[in-house]
């Protein structure tokens, strides 16, 4: 465990990608994302940074940790609701994978830690005729997927980024981390997500930003 520590904890992410990889790999308890490959790591259009872009449109939300929750709601059994007390006590993941940015950086090894998107699920009970989500997030933010990329074994709301509480220009206290899509799809601010039969495009695919998100087929805006 210390070595992962050590190795996770760099801010500037200067370690060898394969180390932090085999390390995560030796963990026996991180999920290694499938998109986190030994070689060619960085999609088509991409460059690598080993800072952490702060990119939102807005200013960052102010968050009041005595009236925060978390929902789960539409096309399922059980409806939720959590504190954010409650939410950091359901059963936890770590997750290490690359994060792409539409505005084409890419950062490797980044070490989440939270809820596995498949807990929440399972825990509302998803209906059969749901096939996507609509994430929402603080003041009105939304973001779309399908239900598959929502349910991806690499998928998890975090609350922690390499071994440190997830800071609120990144999307602290919870951002939602779906490693295979672009990271506007990695909604920050989270606070619920809605389970639906139809697709609804969010607020920045509203804007022209493509409905699915794949780095990898440079999927960045609906016309390309």
């Amino acid at each position: 465990m210390n070595m992962i520590k050590n190795i996770f904890g760099k801010k500037d992410d200067s370690s060898p990608d394969t180390s932090a990889l085999e390390q995560a790999e030796a963990s026996g308890d991180i999920i290694v994302s499938p998109d986190v490959r030994r070689s060619n790591r960085i999609p088509p259009g991409q460059s690598r940074t080993v800072k952490w872009p702060v990119l939102h449109a807005g200013g960052v939300p102010a968050v009041n940790p005595a009236t925060w929750d978390f929902r789960v709601d539409g096309l399922v059994n059980q409806p939720l609701k959590f504190s954010f007390d409650e939410f950091i006590e359901l059963p936890r993941v770590r997750v290490l994978s690359d994060f792409h940015c539409v505005t084409r950086w890419s950062r490797l090894n980044n070490l989440w830690e939270g809820v596995s998107t498949r807990l929440i699920a399972e825990r509302a009970g998803v209906k059969p005729e749901a096939k996507f989500v609509l994430v929402l997030a603080e003041e009105g933010w939304t973001t779309n997927m399908p239900l598959e990329d929502f349910l991806a074994e690499d998928a998890l709301f975090a609350y922690k980024h390499d071994n440190a509480p997830l800071e609120a220009d990144h999307g602290g206290p919870l951002r939602l981390v779906v490693p295979r899509l672009y990271a506007w799809k990695s909604a920050k601010w989270v606070r619920g997500v809605e389970f639906r039969e139809t697709d609804q495009p969010g607020f920045w695919e509203e804007g022209g930003y493509h409905m699915h998100g794949d780095p990898w087929t440079e999927e960045r805006f609906y016309w390309s």
